[in-house]
């Protein structure tokens, strides 16, 4: 069996399929409209509803690019048929042989409330632990009726920063989605391409629909591969993301005050010219133990972006012929961005996100020139060949540990 010929028997279009105004933004989508996962009950106290952070998010979510039936047919067929295409050259430039079989996990073409309501039920899965742990700790002196309301509350803003990201994120791989409740998604997970943002920026930067497509299907069929090449990472992540909320959520009744200053700082040293350390809110609240926690998150997500960002600019014209040109343009779009959006960017990180495409992807060719495409995949052996924060500014530090 080729690398992807399970994929286009597993996938499913995520669109609603009658014609409207947006895409992805119809008034009341069809049963297909969400992914299959049915949310987290809440029917015991929860501290996040998170129905209502999904069903939120729906609602406040920007309309999409304007697209009749047949667009969205074809914009969805070009999607499946491009993540297909894609996953032979992450085979080529990356080495790693578990390309040759991702039967494991899934790809599904979505439309932005879906991307939401999948990452509710992520969500759901990471914080867990932690939701548990606060609950117990407070017993007793947290009614169900309080909790329930502050559930509503929680979940209400979660689906407003979800309503935000879900015009901005053009694709996910979600290795978390299996272990959601009720959950019929594959053991691997499943990689989301978000079809209504991915026609807004092919249109906004003006480049060819199939290149840039595949391009994109080049970026996000990467993680999808890094996950089959190291199937202990995505249990490794929960662990720290548990570490982390763990510290994070430990002080529950100090959070909103320390996450208020931190905003207030945020929004001081933005209009003072200087940038935050990382640019997310997070940079604020940490004790010693929540740095740590942060660093080693920082790192891994700066391997994995980079790593597939190395991926994506490997291939040349006689791939994608307009691939220069698509770099450029995308590359350039951030300046247009307005004030508003900036400051919500670096509340919530989005452009940490970008500086961690940046760094890892300096630390993946660094490595790659020193000991190849094959001294580097040593990366996915352990967690413990992760590389630290440090390492990452510092390929020839890994390279030593690895001795390489």
């Amino acid at each position: 069996m080729g690398p992807m010929e399970s994929t286009s028997r597993e996938s499913a279009s995520m669109l609603p399929s009658t014609e409207k105004s947006a895409t992805g933004q119809s008034p009341a989508a069809p049963s297909n409209a969400a992914p299959s996962n049915a949310a987290p009950s809440n029917t015991a106290p929860s501290l996040i509803n998170w129905d209502l952070a999904a069903s939120a998010a729906a609602r406040l979510a920007p309309a999409g690019p304007v697209l009749s039936k047949a667009a969205i047919g074809e914009a969805v067929d070009s999607l499946r048929r491009l993540a297909d295409a894609s996953v032979p050259h992450v085979h080529e430039i990356t080495g790693l042989e578990a390309a040759r079989d991702l039967r494991d996990s899934s790809v599904l073409v979505v439309d932005r409330a879906s991307w939401a309501k999948a990452n509710t039920q992520s969500f759901a899965v990471m914080l867990k632990p932690a939701m548990q742990k606060m609950l117990d700790n407070r017993r007793g002196s947290l009614s169900p009726a309080a909790a329930n309301v502050s559930g509503a509350i929680t979940g209400s803003q979660l689906g407003a920063v979800l309503a935000f990201l879900s015009s901005k994120v053009l694709g996910q791989y979600d290795p978390f989605a299996a272990l959601a409740e009720n959950s019929t998604a594959p053991a691997a997970g499943r990689l989301l391409l978000v079809a209504p943002n991915i026609v807004a920026v092919e249109r906004e930067l003006n480049v060819t629909p199939e290149d840039f497509r595949l391009w994109v299907c080049l970026h996000e069929q990467t993680h999808r591969v890094q996950f089959a090449a190291a199937p202990w990472l995505r249990h490794h992540m929960l662990e720290q993301i548990d570490e982390l909320s763990g510290h994070l959520l430990g002080n529950v009744d100090t959070l909103m005050e320390r996450a208020s200053a931190a905003a207030r700082s945020l929004k001081d040293r933005s209009v003072n010219g200087n940038t935050p350390g990382r640019g997310a809110i997070l940079d604020l609240l940490q004790d010693p133990e929540e740095k740590a926690a942060i660093s080693h998150l920082t790192a891994v997500m700066s391997l994995l972006e980079g790593h597939a960002n190395v991926v994506m600019d490997a291939v040349d014209a006689s791939i994608i012929p307009s691939v220069k040109t698509i770099r450029q343009r995308f590359n350039d779009r951030g300046k247009d961005r307005g004030v508003i959006e900036k400051f919500i960017r670096s509340l919530l990180g989005l452009d940490a996100k970008m500086r961690q495409y940046s760094d890892g992807a300096r630390f993946v060719r660094a490595v790659v020139d020193v000991a190849g495409m094959e001294g580097f995949n040593k990366v996915w052996e352990s967690a413990d060949h992760l590389p630290t924060e440090p390492e990452i500014h510092d390929a020839k530090l890994w390279l030593d540990r690895m001795g390489l």
